[in-house]
């Protein structure tokens, strides 16, 4: 993994992207959070490989993922050929076949373990869309997948804008809401490779983000994130909104429950989103149980 400073890797991301696709970009994940909490710090870092950049909304994703890859091609970003799915298809590849947009910048070693990519994903087609689907994007290249995830709505939720830069984030509080509802439960499946070090399962690792977040924001009263999440879910999934509102704690708490799996969340935020400040396993569960008592549990009220 790379340590990055995140205003410099924002600034990078917007110089690369054309001026007309820059309102469709939502960078998520730890290099925003990074961001938002200290990125006019240049001392501080945040260690990761990949910059998740959100292409929204649905409806102009697939032309402003064509526009923005053909501009990072043509300046010498490269692929990242690694994974199952490396060679491009053509119109007769099943999509799900379909390698994903993953580049690094064109200066980057892609054989050293400090060089990052960017990644484009894209928010669902609607509400009803399966946890995951994936979108064909045709390029010069070939044919590439652009994925979307069930919650990827969430992130892209009232985002922030990144300075002057033209492009936005996501809100910590809502990249906290996606992670909580995309680990309802603790799985066993594992990252696809060891995270620092050590095998850590991906349910752990964003649960421990949602933890870092929490602990980062250092907030007296998590109690307004709550009238952010109803909103926020009241606007992805009109329908059914109080089903995913009474599920949002229950991979959080059975994390804080589980002695291993916390562990393996602090492994996750000392060497990730709090490199630059390091939190305690029992600072790390206390937060947790702030955000259960004042956020989770006013949420459940809410839908009930």
């Amino acid at each position: 993994m790379s340590q990055v400073s995140p205003s410099q890797i924002f600034q990078e991301v917007a110089n690369a992207i054309p001026d007309s696709c820059r309102e469709n970009i939502v960078i998520i994940g730890s290099l925003a959070a990074g961001y938002h909490f200290f990125g006019d710090d240049t001392t501080k870092v945040v260690r990761t490989k990949d910059v998740d950049c959100v292409i929204e909304p649905f409806t102009a994703a697939v032309a402003a993922g064509q526009t923005i890859a053909r501009q990072l091609f043509d300046a010498g970003w490269q692929r990242r050929l690694k994974g199952d799915h490396v060679t491009p298809g053509n119109e007769s590849t099943p999509i799900k076949d379909l390698p994903a947009i993953r580049l690094y910048p064109p200066e980057a070693d892609p054989n050293s373990e400090e060089a990052w990519f960017i990644e484009f994903l894209t928010v669902p087609q609607d509400y009803n869309s399966d946890e995951k689907e994936w979108y064909r994007l045709a390029l010069e290249e070939g044919h590439f997948g652009l994925p979307s995830f069930r919650y990827l709505s969430l992130t892209a939720y009232d985002p922030l804008p990144a300075g002057d830069l033209g492009i936005r984030y996501a809100r910590p509080v809502m990249m906290a809401l996606a992670n909580l509802l995309s680990h309802p439960t603790i799985v066993p499946d594992e990252m696809s490779s060891p995270f620092h070090g050590k095998k850590i399962k991906r349910s752990n690792k964003d649960l421990g983000r949602v933890l870092a977040i929490t602990t980062l924001a250092d907030l007296d009263d998590y109690r307004p994130w709550a009238k952010t999440w109803k909103a926020a879910l009241e606007t992805a999934f009109p329908d059914d909104w109080k089903t995913h509102a009474l599920e949002a704690g229950n991979g959080l708490r059975e994390l804080l429950n589980s002695p291993p799996d916390l562990d393996e969340a602090l492994h996750t935020c000392t060497y990730g989103l709090l490199n630059s400040a390091p939190a305690s396993l029992d600072a790390l569960k206390a937060a947790g149980q702030r955000l259960e008592a004042d956020a989770i549990e006013a949420l459940e009220n809410y839908a009930r």
